[in-house]
């Protein structure tokens, strides 16, 4: 079993990337190296829709994109547990066999998932999926916390990337202002539906796009979107 000592140490390789791009791949290296896997998919998801869009894929062959997958996780029944639950999940044998998704069909050697939900806080932004496992592989309840706390540091690291390293940066009024915004409210609809002056629904504003690192209101509702905050 890994310990958390190591998974904290060999995460910080991914820290090292010098883009974005080299980040998501570094994602699945350090993955494959820490943990028995033989291929592993990085997908993004959004709690809008339950959407899984896939990203790229890392195997012994090499890196390839999987952009044209793209599923609702309430039909894949171990994703949308291992999102739901927020912790990693790991099938094999009939439980495989009684959980796997009909929309896919696997191969005859294909007996085992495992799903990595990357979270941040209460948020999944993402999950690490792998079916290829090496001959003799053993993961069981004891091993998932490792997998559980890779997916964690990893959102982290993301978040930070992003420039985001709270999710509860913004204040109750804030995010409230932030909301209406995203309805469509003007400046004058929120100071009268608030009870404040048009005046504090600015510096609201002002102080929401300051703390997200935004460029302005619509790129602020984005990025609560995308966190999965705002509906």
């Amino acid at each position: 079993m890994i310990s958390n000592y190591t998974v904290q140490r060999e995460i910080q390789k991914i820290e090292s990337a010098s883009n974005h791009e080299e980040e998501l791949y570094k994602i699945l290296e350090v993955f494959m190296e820490l943990f028995p896997v033989l291929e592993a998919k990085l997908l993004r998801y959004s709690p809008l829709g339950y959407l899984a869009e896939g990203i790229i894929a890392l195997s012994p062959s090499g890196l390839k994109h999987i952009t044209e997958i793209r599923d609702d996780v309430r039909s894949l029944p171990i994703v949308y547990s291992a999102i739901h639950e927020k912790k990693a999940k790991y099938y094999t044998g009939i439980e495989f066999l009684k959980y796997m998704s009909s929309k896919y069909t696997f191969s005859s050697s294909t007996h085992s998932q495992l799903v990595v939900p990357i979270t941040y806080g209460a948020l999944v932004i993402g999950f690490i999926s792998s079916i290829r496992f090496p001959p003799g592989t053993t993961i069981n309840e004891k091993s998932l916390p490792s997998f559980t706390l890779y997916g964690n540091l990893v959102g982290e690291i993301l978040m930070r990337s992003w420039g985001i390293e709270n999710t509860n940066l913004l204040s109750k009024r804030e995010l409230e202002v932030m909301r209406k915004i995203s309805w469509g409210d003007g400046t004058k609809e929120m100071a009268v539906s608030m009870g404040i002056s048009e005046y504090t629904v600015k510096q609201y504003v002002k102080s929401a796009i300051r703390k997200l690192n935004a460029k302005n209101r619509a790129h602020a509702v984005a990025i609560l979107i995308r966190m999965g905050i705002l509906p």
